[in-house]
């Protein structure tokens, strides 16, 4: 038996499905009216066009300019590190023992590319009597350093300390190399740099002088990688020409390349001793959050250069300005414990220096006075000499 709705609820049935039916299709017009839905319709038609430039990315990278992107270097079999050098220039007996000091630990560590001291002519690593022959010998035949003779580039200046430093700027004059990191010797290497020759072919790279103004974008010509050739050189050449008496090496690679040299971070790249004196280390940090740890500091750095004045080069000792100028001790604000670690850090690279200096060189930190003229024509004493 089929039971059958009775005939005027089937009528009320289909009444109200066409009522309901008529109800639905008005409310769905009006909702279609409202703004919320024009609102989200539109963001569906952009979700759409986003989502078809998507799949069409890959053609517009065929015809949009491709940033340069720094490739990782060649494995070490792949590049021929005898195309560079580490380099070193040399004018007395004091800056020999410094380069052959610096050479023995880029020996020791490792490094690859050459290593090329310019020296004095007059010198000779056949001359068994003198000092300067027997370090010659050290570094050649110990340390594997190449020997270059050369005159010593020399200027009448305000400043004799620096008056020779003009000799630095052989170092464009190398052709024989592709690329040479020129590294102030009165330094000590940290870690080896070999990465540095991998980077981007560029006529010189540097890094900024951290500690001076940083509007004036002082290059540091403590380190420089450069390439050498005869354009460069002769550029240097005329700069050299050109300067006046207070202007010395930095003076000229800042006239030069302050606007186009590559600037190397000088973090890791160019700390000085001095950053252990100094209460304010946002610049050499780069931000004003990081707490100094001059442990950290240290581990990371790869080249530590000796300045710190009015303390003199760690050849030439002077105990009680060492003592007057060494770094005070960070107290902590919550236990009031001080804290002497930078401390301990600097006075042991100058104690190191002496060690090593007497391991390689055979040569004592000693000082004794002597009369310098000053450009008044008077005679002062000063006690800055060192004695071997």
């Amino acid at each position: 038996m089929i039971l059958r709705l009775p005939k005027f609820l089937e009528s009320l049935q289909t009444s109200n499905d066409e009522s309901n039916t008529t109800k639905v299709q008005v409310s769905l017009a009006r909702l279609l009216s409202t703004k919320l839905v024009r609102v989200t319709g539109a963001a569906v038609v952009l979700l759409l066009l986003f989502g078809f430039a998507l799949r069409n990315l890959d053609g517009l990278d065929r015809i949009r300019p491709k940033p340069h992107v720094l490739q990782p270097p060649p494995a070490n079999g792949d590049v021929n590190w005898s195309r560079f050098a580490y380099t070193q220039y040399v004018t007395d007996t004091s800056y020999l023992c410094n380069s052959v000091m610096l050479f023995e630990i880029l020996n020791r560590l490792g490094s690859k590319p050459d290593r090329l001291m310019m020296y004095p002519s007059a010198w000779s690593a056949d001359d068994s009597d003198s000092l300067e022959g027997s370090l010659l010998r050290k570094a050649r035949d110990e340390y594997g350093v190449k020997l270059m003779p050369i005159e010593v580039q020399r200027k009448a200046s305000n400043d004799p300390t620096w008056a020779e430093s003009f000799t630095k700027l052989l170092a464009f004059n190398q052709t024989q190399y592709d690329r040479v990191l020129s590294l102030d010797s009165d330094s000590t290497v940290l870690q080896h740099m070999d990465e540095l020759f991998l980077i981007p072919k560029v006529p010189v790279a540097m890094p900024r002088a951290y500690w001076l103004n940083p509007k004036d974008r002082v290059l540091s010509s403590q380190l420089v990688l450069l390439q050498p050739s005869e354009f460069e050189f002769e550029r240097v050449q005329k700069g050299i020409e050109a300067a006046g008496r207070s202007d010395y090496d930095m003076e000229i690679v800042n006239t030069l390349y302050r606007d186009s040299a590559l600037i190397l971070p000088h973090r890791p790249y160019d700390l000085i001793t001095g950053e252990f004196r100094s209460k304010k280390h946002n610049p050499y940090l780069g931000n004003d959050v990081e707490p100094w740890d001059p442990d950290a500091v240290l581990r990371e750095a790869k080249f530590l250069h000796f300045s710190d004045w009015p303390v003199p080069k760690p050849w030439i000792s002077n105990p009680s300005l060492m003592d007057q100028h060494k770094p005070a001790c960070d107290v902590d604000e919550t236990t009031r414990e001080e804290n002497c670690r930078g401390q301990e850090l600097w006075l042991g690279f100058y104690s190191d220096f002496a060690t090593r200096r007497k391991r390689i060189c055979d040569m004592d930190v000693r000082r004794r006075k002597r009369g310098v003229e000053d450009g008044r024509g008077t005679v002062n004493p000063s006690p800055y000499e060192p004695i071997f």
